[in-house]
């Protein structure tokens, strides 16, 4: 019996397996160059942080070396911060931020909600004059901040912080939060309206919830902005005891010297809060900054 023997036809789309494969291997190595630069970018960013950290553990006597590493390692000039008074000042920070950022989202919730979802008489005015009120800095009108509080009693008091860092923060917030509001759909809370819930319902069962990223974002920045602020606290808060701690911090600086090892180790204490902060809701930061950006 005779076999059949037919010679077998190689495909043409054999040999293109290589180059699949080599197509394959391109983003891998992009991806590789990439997470490489980021790593240099975040270490060049991050840098600066490594020698305060190193800074606050020196001693006085060897702040002047030229060892990267310190020899000692001082780790009373961290625990010194707790025993120097300044513990205090840490809680007044608190305080001014907090209540900054509790006093903007109470103002800028409403506000940004309302210029989102109605197309109201002065609508393009109002948000344009929110947004020039960011042009101006609160350096530039320390003499006329600190007046108007002396004529209402309100300076060296916390109270006049936290309005002040409110008030600078707020047009941030509001269009933040109007761009977020104004890219959920308008549908979502018309359903919520025929389920028979009214305004202030859909608001807080429905666009709250998903305007959460923006809220977040808002929230964040308004308490960095406040945890940081200096110029306004140094003019306002004349009482060390009432000085948030980028006041009190300043105490460390003399007039011909300056103690370095604990003004970087109260500022290693005072970066902690806000990095642990940051990092807990990061995800949701990245959220709300693109918000709006795709339709």
């Amino acid at each position: 019996m005779a076999v059949n023997t037919i010679p077998r036809q190689v495909s043409p789309h054999h040999h293109a397996r290589p180059r699949r494969t080599a197509a394959r291997s391109m983003p891998r190595l992009k991806t590789v160059i990439v997470a490489a630069s980021a790593y240099v970018i975040a270490f060049v960013f991050l840098f600066p942080y490594l020698v305060m950290l190193l800074t606050s553990l020196r001693g006085q006597d060897s702040l002047r070396d030229v060892t990267f590493w310190p020899e000692e390692w001082m780790w009373s000039n961290l625990t010194n911060f707790w025993t120097s008074g300044l513990a205090g000042n840490l809680w007044v920070t608190i305080k001014v931020a907090a209540g900054s950022t509790i006093l903007v989202l109470l103002v800028a919730l409403p506000a940004a909600y309302y210029s989102a979802r109605h197309n109201f008489r002065g609508r393009t005015a109002f948000l344009v004059l929110v947004l020039v009120t960011q042009m101006f800095q609160p350096t530039a009108m320390l003499v006329g901040i600190r007046r108007e509080f002396f004529e209402f009693g309100l300076v060296d008091s916390i109270w006049s912080l936290i309005l002040v860092n409110g008030g600078f923060n707020l047009a941030f917030a509001v269009w933040i939060l109007n761009a977020y509001f104004a890219s959920i759909p308008r549908e979502l809370e018309e359903a919520a309206f025929i389920d028979g819930n009214g305004r202030f319902g859909a608001l807080f069962r429905i666009t709250l919830p998903l305007a959460m990223p923006g809220v977040i974002t808002a929230l964040i920045f308004t308490f960095i902005a406040a945890w940081n602020e200096f110029v306004v606290a140094l003019t306002l808060a004349t009482t060390p005891a009432n000085q948030p701690l980028t006041v009190a911090l300043n105490s460390f600086i003399g007039q011909y010297q300056v103690d370095w090892q604990n003004l970087f180790a109260g500022s290693v204490i005072a970066t902690i809060p806000v990095i642990i902060l940051f990092a807990l809701i990061e995800r949701k930061v990245v959220g709300g900054l693109t918000a709006g950006s795709i339709k």
